[in-house]
């Protein structure tokens, strides 16, 4: 099959189109024939090297870690899906990822893909949206009535972040630049703050939970706007500053995303009613070029929802 690696770490030159084996399935795992991906800053963080010490793996790595397509082989003790089931999934975190023609998933991780949304779109949703999901309700515990700040709302995580805040009867704020507030608001943001004219930390206080995407001076900032003895701040970047926390009474936590097909399945039933919607940003097709010019716009922070990659069906 084809596939995209990387044989040694560095920039996006050395996302290489090679020919490898085609996967064969564990005793509970299947093979899935993609029909599409999503890149996620991790992909190209990983690529140039930021992560090896966390992930030390033998080359060639092959990157990816979201797929949309149809089960081509299931192992012998998979019950639940049948070839040609059509699924999504966030696989788990292995050397062996999305960037190719076939993927291995374990079968516990998997989630039908509703009807009513495109594999483009359901490729968009698995690792962002269950970072969104977790940072929300598995750590942060958000409750209705409750107000959330959510960063870069415009953005893969935020989109949905803002969506399922909104679903389960939160107060959204979100920061997002002038081009991008309708698409927030559309979204079911609340109350939208341009970081490009105005700093949240002059305008908000008292904040429950501050989902934070961007860390540095923006998570130091969102402290300060937390309620003092109950706020709750999840970042999926570090934490910059745990004793300012502690002293304000704040819980704050660093988290790294458990791949989950049971909360993806949740997910899923929201996208299929049309509680949440997926945001493709941008298009590219399986390809070395294709791989090259998505990491590219990753890399500017820029992109409006996700960047989705898309195989000749």
């Amino acid at each position: 099959m084809k596939a995209v690696v990387i044989e040694h770490y560095g920039g996006k030159e050395v996302l290489k189109e090679k020919e490898v084996a085609t996967p064969k399935p564990g005793k509970n795992q299947v093979v899935v024939k993609e029909y599409a991906t999503s890149i996620n800053p991790i992909d190209w963080k990983l690529r140039e090297g930021y992560l090896k010490q966390m992930m030390d793996w033998e080359f060639p790595i092959i990157l990816g870690w979201d797929v949309a397509g149809v089960i081509s082989e299931v192992g012998e003790e998979v019950t639940d899906f049948k070839v040609g089931d059509e699924i999504f999934a966030r696989p788990e975190t292995t050397r062996f990822g999305t960037y190719a023609e076939y993927t291995l998933v374990d079968s516990h991780l998997l989630a039908r893909k509703p009807r009513e949304i495109s594999f483009e779109e359901a490729a968009s949703i698995p690792l962002a949206g269950l970072t969104a999901w977790q940072a929300l309700f598995d750590h942060a515990k958000l409750q209705a009535g409750e107000k959330v700040l959510i960063h870069a709302g415009a953005g893969g995580v935020g989109s949905l972040a803002i969506q399922f805040a909104k679903h389960a009867g939160a107060y959204v704020i979100t920061t997002a630049s002038e081009r991008n507030h309708q698409l927030v608001k559309d979204l079911g943001a609340d109350e939208v703050i341009d970081y490009k004219t105005t700093d949240f930390v002059d305008v908000l206080s008292d904040i429950d939970v501050v989902f934070d995407t961007m860390g540095g001076d923006v998570q130091r900032k969102s402290l300060q706007v937390l309620r003092t003895g109950k706020g709750r701040l999840v970042s999926i970047v570090g934490l910059e500053d745990e004793e300012y926390a502690k002293e304000k009474g704040i819980k704050a936590e660093s988290i790294w995303l458990e791949p989950n097909g049971q909360e993806l399945q949740e997910i899923a039933d929201l996208l299929a009613d049309g509680s949440v919607k997926a945001i493709v940003g941008e298009t590219f097709p399986f390809s070395e070029k294709g791989l090259y010019d998505a990491h590219a716009l990753s890399e500017t922070h820029h992109a409006v929802g996700k960047i989705v990659i898309t195989f000749a069906k």
